[in-house]
């Protein structure tokens, strides 16, 4: 299996995580000029941004710590991007990751901020 593959079955599994969580949805690898975000979800009425991240096991380091800065401030502003070309400028808004290492997955609400960047 290529790292395509792998990356694909991590985002469909992180969505039915995040699915049975409660959250709907709403997008699925969102691309602009700005970068990609794996997912987009609602949770009540804030919209979350949703990187995932797998590996096959956490032997050098664990899938969540391989989001560094620039990493997220990408995620940024493609989230503030996908926020003011539909309208929802004010729109409550959180950054969560979905890691996977050797295939048990973390759910981290609020994995940063945008305040930062």
């Amino acid at each position: 299996m290529n790292r395509k593959d792998i990356g694909t079955q991590a985002e469909a599994a992180a969505a039915r995580l995040l699915e049975g969580k409660g959250l709907r949805i709403v997008a699925k690898n969102f691309r602009c000029k700005m970068g990609e975000i794996d997912l987009i979800a609602e949770d009540g009425e804030a919209l979350v941004f949703v990187e995932v991240r797998s590996r096959a096991s956490s032997g050098f380091g664990r899938a969540a710590e391989t989001i560094g800065p620039a990493k997220r401030r990408k995620i940024v502003k493609t989230a503030q991007f996908y926020l003011q070309s539909r309208g929802l400028g004010e729109r409550a808004a959180r950054f969560d990751v979905v890691a996977f290492d050797g295939g048990q997955a973390e759910h981290i609400p609020g994995a940063f901020s945008a305040d930062s960047f």
